[in-house]
């Protein structure tokens, strides 16, 4: 009866066991997911260990993901900023950072202008110090930050 047994669960203990040693490691990113009709592209800025850092842009299509910050979440809060690429308007804020036309890094917020960039408002991401988050935008929260 054992070597049946054996024969049996020992082929099983291996493949559990062979899924724990190729298991990958869960990611924690900060995710912006489109839940609009449209095309959207999407900024970034955060604090990071240089100082201010903005980047852009991920270009995302109706209900679909982008993964804008890759790996463990250091801060509470992110900023964003995105844009209708067809319809229009945006999802911006009071906090205000530098950005560009064309894919950008650029590190500071001080003298956009002066630098060259576009000076644009970004909304604050609280995350609750978690080390991943996942943001909706939507058609109706656009609607709403365009009759502010």
């Amino acid at each position: 009866m054992k070597k049946y047994a054996l024969r049996i669960i020992g082929p099983f203990l291996l493949l559990v066991t062979a899924g724990f040693w190729t298991a990958s490691p869960a990611q924690a990113d900060l995710r912006v997911c489109n839940q609009t009709a449209s095309t959207i592209s999407i900024a970034l800025g955060y604090r990071a260990e240089a100082g201010w850092q903005s980047e852009g842009w991920w270009v995302t299509a109706p209900d679909t993901c982008a993964t804008v910050f890759q790996g463990d979440l250091n801060a509470q809060y992110y900023y964003l900023f995105a844009a209708d690429d067809i319809s229009g308007g945006s999802w911006d804020g009071p906090v205000f950072m530098c950005t560009r036309d064309e894919a950008f890094t650029i590190f500071g917020v001080e003298d956009c202008l002066a630098r060259g960039y576009e000076r644009t408002g970004f909304f604050e991401v609280d995350t609750k110090n978690r080390k991943s988050w996942t943001l909706q935008l939507t058609e109706t929260e656009l609607a709403d930050r365009q009759n502010l």
